[in-house]
C-alpha cells in the first residue's frame, strides 16, 4: 500500500481521520494543487502558537487551491511558536477585515491562559462572526471566545466543560458538547486533542470536498482506516481530492 501511495496523490476533505504514518499522510496527498481562488484563509499567529494543531488544516486546505495567509498582531513582528519555529506574519491584525476573508482560524496557545494578550484576536473574531465569516477555534483559543462572550449563543466544545466553565463572562454552559469539534453556523470549535476533528469541520464549512471523499479523508487521517484510500485515489483522479 505504501509503494501504491507514493505513485499517487490524493487531497482530504472534511472529517476526523489520523493518518496511519506522516509517510503516508504525505503521499496520499502529493497532487498538484489548484491554482488558488477567491478570498484567503487566515491563520492567526502568535507567541506560543500549538503547531501541530492546525497542520492538517492548512496543508489540505492549500492542496484544495486555497491560499493561506498568517495574521499577527503585528506584520512586521516574528512570532515563535510552541514548537520553536519563527513565522513573519503576512499582515497585522488591525488590517485583517472580514470582507477579505473566508475564515479566521484561531490556534491554542499557552498566552491564551495567562493574561489578555491576545484578546484583540477574540474581539476580531467578534467582528468576523458579526459580518456572517466563519471562526474556527481550537483548544485554548476557545477560552477567549468564551472570555469575549462568543460561545454564549453557539453550541461549542472545548479541552472540558470545567476548563471553560472557569473562564470570566462565560455563561454558555447549556451550549457545550461533549464532542470532538462542533460546527454551530459560522462557529467551529474543537479541543486541544482533536486537530484532525477540527480540519473535518473546516473542510466542511468551506465545502472543500464533497460528503464522500469527506468521510474518508477523515477515516484514513483518525482512524488509520485503509479502506478509506481507494475512495481517495478515485476522487484524486477525478480532481474532486
Amino acid at each position: 500500500m505504501e509503494e501504491a501511495m507514493k505513485m499517487t496523490t490524493t487531497g482530504t476533505t472534511t472529517g476526523t481521520t489520523t493518518t496511519p504514518s506522516d509517510a503516508t499522510a504525505t503521499s496520499a496527498t502529493t497532487s498538484a494543487a489548484p491554482a488558488p481562488t477567491g478570498r484567503p484563509v487566515h491563520l492567526a499567529v502568535y507567541d506560543t502558537y500549538a503547531d501541530w494543531e492546525t497542520g492538517h488544516t492548512t496543508a489540505h486546505l492549500t492542496r484544495r487551491g486555497l491560499r493561506v495567509r498568517t495574521v499577527g498582531l503585528a506584520a512586521g513582528a516574528p512570532v515563535t511558536t510552541m514548537g520553536g519555529v519563527r513565522i513573519q506574519p503576512d499582515l497585522a491584525l488591525a488590517d485583517l477585515s472580514p470582507e477579505d476573508s473566508s475564515l479566521l482560524i484561531l490556534t491554542g496557545a499557552s498566552l491564551w491562559d495567562s493574561g489578555d494578550e491576545l484578546a484583540p484576536f477574540a474581539a476580531k473574531a467578534r467582528e468576523f462572526l458579526a459580518a456572517g465569516v466563519p471562526v474556527a477555534a481550537i483548544c485554548g483559543a476557545t477560552a477567549g471566545l468564551a472570555r469575549e462572550g462568543l460561545l454564549d449563543a453557539h453550541a461549542h466544545t472545548s479541552a472540558a466543560a470545567a476548563y471553560l466553565a472557569h473562564q470570566p463572562g462565560y455563561a454558555g454552559t447549556g451550549r457545550y458538547v461533549e464532542a470532538d469539534a462542533v460546527t454551530d453556523g459560522d462557529l467551529i470549535t474543537a479541543g486541544p486533542t482533536e486537530p484532525v476533528a477540527f480540519a473535518r469541520e473546516v473542510f466542511a464549512r468551506l465545502d472543500v470536498y464533497g460528503p464522500e471523499v469527506l468521510d474518508a479523508w477523515y477515516r484514513l487521517f483518525h482512524d488509520s482506516d485503509a479502506s478509506a484510500f481507494p475512495v481517495l485515489m478515485a476522487a484524486a483522479e477525478r480532481g474532486d481530492a
